[in-house]
């Protein structure tokens, strides 16, 4: 197993709305339940392992696109979407936020004694992984999060987040277990690192306790290790600007969905309310569910499904957001009881994309796009955590 990533993000306080917090739940659910029944619950622990599709996970979501509060807030949506059907989904998710992060421990023993694995072997993968991180690697961030997610066969993922006040920065850390039946096999866990090429393997073949593993972090320099692996660095600015996304995905994407508009997934467009606006979000969804590791070097381009709650780049459609849940949630239903073609209209979507990129050159305004999004955000139930989008003042003088 090793450390799968890190990434550097802005230090924002605040909370997410009620309203905001409840769809993250059911849309994260349902782009979960779809990632499993397309390729199993091994795939979502190893997409939560990237902090790219993290980031652009929660920007999908509607969560502010660059900030920290995406990991808190992510995990906390699945956590009480996921563990409610954690049997039949056979996925559980452990630990949290502060005093739920130092119960992480307690809760995979219980798991593993209901789905009848090593949950003590488990205990220890979280707190090692937590010493590593927040003691091993001398970086300055201090832990204050720590999320492990679990399927039935013993494989995991852990997200977890250290804080750094003095300069007002968030550092994500991302683990991945890799060898999945040795892991099992074995009570004692480890973490190899990658140095300049080469790999340091302190996994606890040789039944080293965890403290011999720590010292043995400790002998390597923190900023070689940090290096060599993938590294994601979100911006100070809270607003979406051009050089922040890939304006030829964007741009080959809003096309297909509000101009083109193919019949080769009429299935998908025959849909009760599937217009132009659910139309793009769930493009992007898509592409969250389907696409490759490449495709989420740009986290800001899946702010363009449902916004951001502090308005960038606009107002979350609450409207288009419940119909995006809708159409997925539909779909999957379908698929398990064997009528598996809405969900493949949705994969389809996100490979026409993808082909519609070949030979595209943008040529969108970017600044009109945003205004555009901002002016009609209103007609789609816009929200922010300032409140309700208005019409334009010249729209509104024309009802009278």
């Amino acid at each position: 197993m090793k450390r799968s990533g890190s990434a550097d993000l802005p230090l924002h306080y605040g909370h997410v709305p009620m309203w905001l917090a409840e769809r993250m739940s059911k849309l994260g659910f349902a782009i979960t339940e779809a990632i499993v029944e397309e390729f199993g619950t091994a795939a979502v622990l190893q997409r939560l392992g990237d902090p790219f599709w993290f980031q652009s996970f929660g920007a999908v979501m509607g969560m502010d696109w660059h900030s920290s509060g995406i990991t808190t807030s992510v995990m906390g949506a699945l956590k009480k979407a996921i563990n409610p059907h954690a049997k039949s989904l056979g996925l559980y998710v452990c630990g949290g936020k502060g005093k739920q992060s130092r119960e992480t421990p307690a809760e995979l023993i219980r798991y593993g004694d209901f789905v009848g694995i090593d949950g003590e072997a488990l205990a220890r993968s979280s707190k090692l992984s937590a010493k590593v991180d927040n003691t091993a690697v001398q970086d300055g961030f201090q832990l204050y999060l720590h999320s492990f997610i679990v399927d039935q066969t013993g494989q995991w993922t852990v997200v977890q987040q250290g804080m750094r006040p003095d300069s007002a920065t968030a550092r994500r850390y991302h683990w991945h277990s890799a060898a999945l039946k040795s892991f099992v096999s074995d009570p004692h866990s480890g973490i190899a690192g990658l140095n300049q090429g080469q790999i340091m393997n302190l996994a606890a073949k040789a039944s080293l306790p965890a403290q011999q593993a720590m010292l043995s972090m400790t002998h390597e320099d923190p900023q070689r290790m940090l290096a060599e692996i993938r590294h994601l660095k979100m911006p100070d600015h809270h607003e979406v600007t051009a050089k922040d996304l890939d304006l030829k995905r964007l741009g080959a994407m809003l096309w297909l969905t509000h101009e083109k508009q193919p019949a080769d997934f009429e299935s998908l467009l025959m849909l009760e309310g599937m217009g132009p606006r659910t139309l793009q979000s769930m493009a992007l969804v898509s592409e969250v569910i389907y696409g490759t590791a490449s495709r989420f070097q740009d986290p800001a381009r899946f702010s363009f499904a449902h916004g951001g709650k502090d308005g960038h780049p606009f107002p979350v459609p609450l409207k288009v957001y419940d119909e995006t849940i809708a159409v997925l949630g539909r779909a999957l239903q379908k698929a398990k009881v064997g009528q598996s073609d809405k969900l493949q209209a949705i994969r389809k979507l996100s490979e026409l994309s993808r082909m519609a990129e070949q030979g595209f050159t943008p040529n969108q305004n970017f600044e009109a796009l945003l205004e555009k999004e901002r002016r009609e955000s209103w007609k789609y139930g816009g929200k922010t955590v300032s409140g309700d989008a208005k019409p334009p003042v010249d729209q509104q003088l024309k009802l009278f």
